[in-house]
Order: C-alpha cells, then sequence, then structure tokens
C-alpha cells in the first residue's frame, strides 16, 4: 500500500507542476521554479535533448550532433529515439528555428 500512495503523490506532484507551468508565463518566475527543481547538470541535460532535438528537425546526423555538442552517441541516440517516440515535429515544429547552434 505505501507503493500507491506514493505512485498518487508522485502523479499529483506532477499534475501540480504541469498547472503551475501552463499557467505561469513570467519568464523570470519560470526560471526561478527550474531553478530550484533541476540541479546545474539536469539544466544542461535538458537543454542538450532540446538542442538535439532542433538539430535532428534540420537534419543533423547522430554522428555530426555528438561532435558538435561533445556529448556521447548514445545521449544523442536517446534523443532521437525520443525525438521519434514522441512525435517531437509535432509537439515542437519550430525547435529547430528557435535554438540556433
Amino acid at each position: 500500500m505505501p507503493e500507491e500512495k506514493q505512485d498518487n503523490n508522485t502523479d499529483n506532484a506532477y499534475a501540480y507542476l504541469l498547472k503551475v507551468l501552463s499557467k505561469t508565463d513570467d519568464q523570470a518566475c519560470l526560471i526561478a521554479l527550474l531553478d530550484a527543481l533541476l540541479t546545474d547538470k539536469e539544466q544542461t541535460e535538458l537543454a542538450n535533448r532540446l538542442t538535439i532535438f532542433a538539430l535532428l528537425q534540420q537534419g543533423m546526423t547522430q554522428r555530426e550532433i555528438s561532435a558538435q555538442l561533445g556529448v556521447g552517441i548514445a545521449t544523442v541516440s536517446r534523443g532521437a529515439k525520443a525525438f521519434s517516440q514522441h512525435q517531437i515535429d509535432d509537439l515542437l515544429p519550430d525547435i529547430g528555428e528557435n535554438i540556433q547552434q
């Protein structure tokens, strides 16, 4: 039973976070919130994932992305898998135009 309660708490916390993020249009507030929630390393990894999406959308190969970002091919491969599985072209159709490398 404790595991079920934890799962419910996790679901509630995540739903609350999504609600806050969707209603907040104050960039300074969003930055402060992400700084509180994510370590510097996690923020860098998130930025890398978004950049990987952008470069994939622009047609760059996984090896080129790995070399350009200085990350392992496995990191890029995981990003490419997520890109395909989650239809990033539909979710973030202009990411390639908004993230410049």
